[in-house]
């Protein structure tokens, strides 16, 4: 299994009990989700390594208790603390139409209702204060943000997203 078959699903944050149980900070709206797992990979040196998980529950609405099987100790605990957990793309909840994953638009069209076909979208910025669409077009960057009242309609059949800009904001990538 590889990191682009997967997707970044938390990061074990501290230790919680002398017994190797840890604590994991979910990247996710719906923690519930994920409390009933049997494993999970742990990104360890630069590997993903399959970690199988004996009991887990939710600690404080956001984190995930968690006791792996084979860390058993403090020690064990403090080996694996600050490393990424994934899962695989199949694990994904499916998402109506109108929503979508980060990765899943990547080579997506995008028409704007002033301008037209503005580009492609080449990856999603998540790591500002609001996720951007970087969109491709001609060799320019066109940063538009993620905002409900930009987006029109996601076209998934079609790969197209359509979006209504404010006024200026593409034309200070295209001038």
């Amino acid at each position: 299994m590889t990191k682009e078959e997967c997707f970044y699903l938390g990061k074990i944050v501290s230790k919680f009990s002398f017994k190797g149980e840890v604590l994991i900070k979910l990247d996710t709206d719906e923690p519930d989700s994920y409390t009933e797992m049997e494993s999970v990979f742990v990104e360890y040196n630069e590997n993903l390594v399959p970690f199988f998980i004996e009991k887990s529950a939710l600690h404080k609405s956001t984190l995930l208790r968690a006791k792996f099987e084979d860390i058993n100790t403090e020690d064990d605990a403090e080996d694996i603390i600050g490393c990424e957990l994934y899962l695989p793309l199949t694990m994904l909840p499916e998402l109506e139409d109108h929503q979508f994953y980060f990765h899943e638009i990547i080579g997506f069209k995008v028409i704007d209702a002033h301008h037209g076909d503005i580009g492609e979208i080449a990856s999603v910025n998540d790591a500002t204060a609001q996720a951007l669409f970087e969109i491709k077009k001609d060799g320019k960057e066109i940063l538009i943000p993620m905002n409900d009242e930009f987006l029109e309609k996601v076209d998934k059949k079609n790969k197209t997203i359509y979006l209504n800009t404010p006024e200026g904001l593409v034309d200070i990538y295209l001038s």
